[in-house]
């Protein structure tokens, strides 16, 4: 994650994050602070741009110097993962971080999304998988066909 400037692009995107308004990370590093990390060079975000006008429901963005791929979703089934975010440490850097419950729902989203890439499912469903084994009372959210995974 760190490889060609990826951690201090990353400490930048959080900076802008602050300066724009209510935000949280979510995806693949917010799964890592929950579970046993695994490697990944995305940052998904959602982030609430009260001031700012309409944005897109996703805006994708990257350096051609850096490895790190950003993600940002104003998806409205989000507004409310910020303001039940908790600070955590990511990346060396102090980020509002998208609590359990709310992490576990944006997997089940994603992986639930018929128009996702297959491989992108399949890691959805792996993060959801490691969710739910290491928080057991998360479980009974999972969709069946995975719960069973786990028996």
């Amino acid at each position: 994650m760190t490889t060609e400037g990826g951690a201090a692009d990353f400490s930048e995107v959080i900076a802008i994050c602050r300066s724009l308004g209510p935000y949280c990370l979510i995806g693949g590093l917010a799964v890592n602070c929950y579970v046993e990390p695994v490697y990944t060079l995305d940052a998904d975000f959602v982030l609430i741009p009260g001031h700012m006008a309409e944005l897109p429901a996703r805006i994708n963005a990257r350096r051609p110097s850096s490895q790190l791929r950003i993600q940002f979703t104003t998806d409205p089934r989000y507004l409310g993962f910020p303001g039940r975010a908790r600070e955590q440490i990511v990346l060396g850097e102090s980020v509002a971080v998208a609590c359990l419950e709310d992490v576990f729902r944006g997997k089940i989203w994603a992986w639930s999304d018929p128009a996702r890439r297959m491989t992108k499912r399949k890691k959805d469903e792996l993060d959801l998988l490691r969710l739910a084994d290491a928080h057991p009372a998360l479980r009974a959210e999972l969709p069946e066909s995975l719960r069973s995974l786990l028996e």
